[in-house]
Formats: C-alpha cells, sequence, structure tokens
C-alpha cells in the first residue's frame, strides 16, 4: 500500500486511472492523491503557473479572495502579522491586506522563494489555491504551524472533493499542477494531528485555529 502524503499512514488503495495518471486514495483521511511518476517537473509546473493571468488590481479576481480575506478580517485583531504561503506570481491576496493596513510577507516557492520566514512568528497565515499542490502536504502544514503564534489562524482555500462529484470530469482534478485532493474528513484527520480547530466558511474555505 502507498503511504498518504497528507496523514503519512501506509493505508491507500488504488482510486482511479485517467489517461495513464494513476489516482490514490487513502483509507484513514480520505485524502486522494496522484501518483509521483505522473507529477509536472519543476519546470513544466513553473511554465504552468507563468500562464496564469490573475492580476492584483482584478476586480473579479479580488472577489474571488475575499472569500478567504473577508473571514480571516474578522479573526485578526489590529496589527496582526500575516503570510501568504503560496502566493504565486501575483500576491494580490497579500496586497488586500496591506491595503488594511496589516503587515504582510509572500512566500512562493517558484516565484518568492524566501526562506526566512521561516525564522518568523505570524498571527495569521493564508493559503489561497495553493494546497493541492503540495507534493508533501504535511510537511508543508507542519511549517506553517511552526510559524503561527498560538491562538493564530491559518486560511486555507481549496476545493474540496465529496462522492457526489464525478472525479474523472471533475475541472480541478485536470489541471496537471493539482497532485492532491482533500475531503472535509481529511481536515478533520488533519486537525487532530496538528492540534488544531477549524470551521468551514463558503464551500471552498475553512479556517484552522492553532
Amino acid at each position: 500500500m502507498k503511504i498518504c502524503p497528507v496523514c503519512i499512514k501506509k493505508n491507500s488503495d488504488h482510486f482511479s486511472c485517467i489517461e495513464d495518471k494513476i489516482y490514490y486514495r487513502c483509507n484513514e483521511c480520505k485524502a486522494i492523491y496522484l501518483d509521483h511518476r505522473n507529477h509536472l517537473t519543476n519546470q513544466d509546473e513553473r511554465k504552468r503557473y507563468e500562464l496564469h493571468n490573475n492580476d492584483i488590481y482584478d476586480e473579479r479576481y479580488r472577489e474571488f479572495l475575499s472569500k478567504l480575506h473577508d473571514p480571516i478580517i474578522e479573526k485578526i485583531e489590529k496589527g496582526a502579522k500575516g503570510l501568504d504561503y503560496g502566493c504565486g506570481p501575483g500576491p494580490a491576496l497579500a496586497l488586500m491586506f496591506k491595503e488594511e493596513n496589516f503587515s504582510m510577507d509572500i512566500y512562493d516557492p517558484y516565484f518568492f522563494p524566501d526562506n526566512s520566514f521561516l525564522n518568523k512568528k505570524y498571527d495569521f497565515v493564508t493559503c489561497s489555491e495553493a494546497a493541492e499542490h503540495f507534493l508533501q502536504p504535511l510537511q508543508e502544514f507542519k511549517k506553517i504551524d511552526q510559524i503561527l503564534v498560538k491562538g493564530g489562524w491559518f486560511g486555507l482555500m481549496t476545493n474540496f472533493y465529496d462522492d457526489s462529484i464525478y472525479f474523472e470530469d471533475w475541472y480541478y482534478r485536470k489541471d496537471p499542477t493539482h497532485v492532491v485532493f482533500y475531503s472535509f474528513e481529511t481536515l478533520d484527520v488533519l486537525a487532530a494531528i496538528m492540534s488544531w480547530n477549524y470551521e468551514k466558511h463558503a464551500n471552498n474555505v475553512v479556517l484552522f485555529q492553532k
């Protein structure tokens, strides 16, 4: 059996094979993940990201990000310090917080690869449309836990899978850079592993509290 990259349990079964891509599903946390042999190279992955046209001032893009921005704003206090983790080439979400006078750092392994954030502490961390790209999700979540202050907030935006979705036709699966898909059962297991609490917002946003 394969080892799940989210909960690290050796309890995954073959889930689907689509156009030579092999997917597994963890029986413990219900995460679905792509076989590592089907992952893009770093070079090809970066090229895909460079095709994204996420203008940091685009109103529709900002409206999309507000689904994560707005519930975080309700949780944090004036002067809170945040990090946008996996911000991509256009860190619009960080700018939205800066415009409201919050101190923000940004990190992206391809476009803003400064790891100095690991030596800092943050009141909140945002991760918008990035967690589905994590090759080793638990390692990434542990980094986030390391930099969050006690009581700090971690806002996660990603599309969650449930069994009502026909996986083969799911648009979210078809992005070749998406390698892991979470369900709400996955969040229960992740919260237990990390000793976090969490609450759901919208259909693709959750807030964890350390």
